[in-house]
């Protein structure tokens, strides 16, 4: 059966909140908690927004067991030379409970904020594969100097290096053939919410959510890679409401997601105050059908 794991949004305010409901898919049996690593989110741009490595490192001390992570961090922003020295930091803080999402971003405001230019589909997977690359050579090395086309690094230090070993794992978010490569090259778990235009139909989510999977299994083999070799994540997107429905409709979810091959789940967390995500109703249920 898959694992449940919990989004939680950086927009709790006051930050006490955040980490409460943290704490809270903790005590649930969450086995991951991830919380969306962007700078503002046009949903919700008038409201308050926290930036995710603070946010994680309050939660990694004020929790145990419960794995942490972004859901995902990308190229539209980040540097992998200051964003590995970060993820390094937050592996030692959590005592290596710590997950990494990371994928190539999208048109919007972070890949707009720091003024350079839009970036069409296939310069975006471009960059996302040398960011990558560099990523993971950084995590994996003391020292490196690589210079590339789009992001460099010259005696970077990574010292004393990651918790974990080799490195971080690294959670590939991917829908299309290209990042599935990826995801099979790097990955230690993938991520999915489905179908690139987010249609809402049940069984469209669940044909998706196999085709790419059976994708994935194929890119693996490429690479030599067994299809156990990624953890498989399926994320429910912020207003679907139907495996949600009643007991039986998520136990019916959680089954035929399994028949898909996923290993976890990831809900966001109950939002009491706009209603949307997993329903504070159906909370119970939900933890219950993991126990």
């Amino acid at each position: 059966m898959p694992a449940l794991s919990a989004l939680v949004l950086p927009d709790r305010a006051p930050i006490s909140r955040f980490v409460a409901d943290v704490r809270q898919a903790e005590a649930a049996g969450a086995r991951t908690v991830w919380t969306y690593d962007h700078l503002t989110w046009p949903r919700l741009a008038d409201r308050p927004w926290h930036a995710a490595v603070p946010l994680l490192a309050a939660a990694a001390v004020s929790t145990s067991r419960v794995r942490l992570g972004t859901q995902v961090a990308t190229p539209n922003y980040r540097h992998p030379v200051t964003f590995a020295k970060e993820i390094m930091t937050l592996d030692h803080l959590t005592g290596g409970r710590l997950d990494i999402g990371v994928g190539a971003g999208a048109e919007g405001p972070d890949s707009a904020v720091l003024g350079g230019p839009e970036y069409g589909i296939p310069e975006r997977a471009a960059r996302f594969a040398e960011w990558l690359s560099l990523l993971d050579h950084l995590l994996t090395h003391d020292v490196s100097t690589v210079r590339g086309p789009r992001f460099s690094a010259v005696e970077a230090r990574q010292i004393p290096g990651c918790v974990q070993r080799p490195r971080v794992p690294l959670t590939v978010a991917a829908a299309g053939p290209g990042a599935l490569r990826l995801a099979a090259g790097y990955g230690q778990a993938w991520v999915t919410y489905g179908p690139y235009r987010r249609r809402t139909d049940p069984d469209d989510w669940f044909k998706a959510l196999g085709e790419q999977s059976e994708a994935l299994t194929e890119a693996l083999a490429a690479r030599g890679r067994p299809a156990s070799a990624l953890r498989r994540i399926a994320q429910i997107s912020l207003d679907v409401r139907w495996p949600f429905e009643s007991r039986e409709r998520y136990a019916d979810t959680l089954g035929r997601l399994a028949g898909l091959g996923f290993d976890e789940i990831t809900v966001h967390w109950p939002r009491p105050d706009d209603g949307a995500g997993l329903p504070s109703a159906a909370l119970d249920f939900v933890a219950a059908a993991h126990a």
